[in-house]
């Protein structure tokens, strides 16, 4: 009875899988994703052989987390990688007929004397066209490939604006300023089948005017003309470039090679700032792990010892900046070290007026003793269970044979110690090498760097310079981020495989 049950459930749950799965497909073949729908059949055909079979046991266990490694993990360092290698940029996306198309759309302006336009929005097959009533009550219809042409069997309301048209369905008013507001307001009719002559544009989705434009785009020459300057399209940079060098934006996503990762090495005003990104966050990441595991390996040794009285009540009073969120944390020393009023100014230094978050030595120091605050009862944590766990017949034998209390400390516990923490001494540089939260909290990279011709500044790392590039900047840069994010990832990676061959050399002298 429990088997057959069991039997029901597994099903169940396979249909209920495969029919998400099965939406999924659906969904990503209409969208033409043809590499996210390749991704889920393949996904969704080994989770039906597994877990439909019971010849492959340790498989059923392993393949969720293989789906979410291959995800999550491998999935976003190649795509990281690809977007590394184009000059993906908030202005460089898509496709160029996207970014002519776009072009051509900012460069047109209303027709001074254009009359208004009665305007009803109809829908054909997933396709808009455009209902117009002119001043004189001649009714018309267009799409964006067919331009206006009249008609004579539209159904027209009290004021004599026509609403409906046969073979076309009229659009309710909530697509109108809802789902489709934003394709409707870009949505543009010829106005005959001269393009001179401009075309039809609405603004509120209830009346159109004729615009004209003030751009014009040669397919055959890959130029755009515009106010009487030729701009050609320039294949190597995406965008269209005129004889000044001043570029139309935007411009479309091209493979730039590692264009990307030379700009870090040869360009003056990036790779000075990079340089410095570098080194301050190799030192920030080694500072926090050095200096929070020694202030938690100090700590474990004097509440280990059995002399120490309330080592309870010590041990759960240290823990406690562990237990807050590093946010809020964060959060208040940033108050705390306020320059004007922080406690930190004005009560323990009997006011002085340091400019610890501006100065930019000072804002370092800041991050450190901070990150030693929220870091070391994690050490302490680490520590005392590595102490506790070291043979007390191993030390008493050392002890006996006449070792001191140093030497027992450096030849027998710290080689245990180190033994049972290196992988998370090496797991905690790459933390804080990464450390973005901290970071953003309490200095927010600032104070910022001069001169520099991307943002950066004093107190960012890597991973927070990345992220201004990305997504804090006038221009988002997501290519340069991408090159560099994956320069991150090879040096973290380098960084791990020397501490746990490391590691290894530990448990040998152990």
């Amino acid at each position: 009875m429990r088997s057959s049950s069991g039997l029901v459930v597994r099903y169940a749950l396979l249909a209920l899988v495969n029919a998400l799965a099965v939406y999924a497909l659906m969904a990503l073949g209409d969208l033409g994703m043809w590499k996210g729908f390749t991704a889920v059949l393949v996904a969704t055909v080994a989770i039906d052989a597994v877990y439909a079979s019971g010849r492959f046991v340790p498989m059923k266990y392993l393949l969720p987390g293989l789906i979410l490694l291959l995800v999550y993990q491998v999935y976003v360092v190649f795509y990281t990688g690809a977007v590394a290698l184009t000059n993906s940029s908030e202005f460089n996306q898509g496709t160029q007929e996207r970014a002519v198309n776009v072009i051509l759309a900012q460069n047109e302006r209303r027709v001074e004397d254009s009359p208004q336009y009665r305007l009803t929005v109809l829908d054909k097959d997933g396709e808009l066209a455009f209902l117009v009533t002119d001043p004189e009550g001649e009714v018309f219809v267009g799409t964006a490939d067919e331009p206006l042409e009249e008609v004579d069997d539209a159904t027209l309301d009290d004021s004599g604006k026509a609403v409906a048209l046969d073979g076309y369905t009229t659009l309710p008013y909530a697509d109108l300023i809802g789902a489709r507001a934003r394709e409707i307001t870009a949505y543009r009719v010829p106005f005959s089948e001269d393009a001179g002559d401009g075309s039809l544009k609405t603004q509120d989705a209830t009346n159109a005017y004729v615009y004209e434009p003030t751009a014009v785009y040669d397919e055959a020459a890959g130029t755009i003309t515009r106010d009487g300057v030729v701009y050609t399209a320039d294949e190597d940079t995406g965008y269209f470039v005129g004889p000044d060098g001043a570029e139309l934006t935007p411009g479309w996503k091209v493979n730039v090679g590692l264009a990307n990762f030379t700009r870090i090495l040869t360009n003056d005003d990036i790779r000075g700032p990079f340089a410095k990104i570098l080194v301050w966050t190799i030192v920030f990441a080694f500072l926090a792990v050095a200096l929070s595991f020694a202030l938690g390996l100090f700590t474990a040794i004097a509440l280990n010892d059995p002399r120490m009285r309330f080592r309870r009540l010590y041990r759960s009073l240290l823990l406690m900046p562990y237990a807050i969120p590093a946010i809020i944390s964060a959060g208040v020393f940033k108050g705390m070290l306020n320059t004007q009023f922080g406690f930190v100014n004005e009560v323990l230094l009997l006011g002085a007026d340091l400019d610890w978050l501006g100065d930019p030595w000072l804002a370092k120091v800041s991050l450190v003793l901070v990150n030693l605050w929220l870091g070391y009862p994690y050490m302490f944590l680490v520590a005392t269970g590595a102490l506790q766990a070291i043979p007390s017949d191993v030390v008493e034998a050392a002890t006996v044979d006449g070792a001191g209390p140093w030497n027992v400390f450096r030849h027998i516990k710290m080689p245990y110690i180190l033994v049972a923490t290196a992988p998370l001494l090496i797991a905690s540089f790459a933390f804080n090498f990464n450390n973005y939260t901290l970071v953003a909290a309490l200095t927010n990279g600032g104070p910022p760097m001069t001169g520099a011709e991307v943002s950066a500044g004093h107190t960012d790392i890597l991973i927070t310079f990345v992220y201004e590039l990305a997504f804090g900047g006038e221009q988002a840069l997501y290519g340069f981020a991408s090159a560099i994010s994956i320069l991150i990832f090879l040096f973290v990676g380098v960084i791990s495989v020397i501490g746990f061959r490391q590691t290894k050399r530990f448990e040998e002298m152990s």
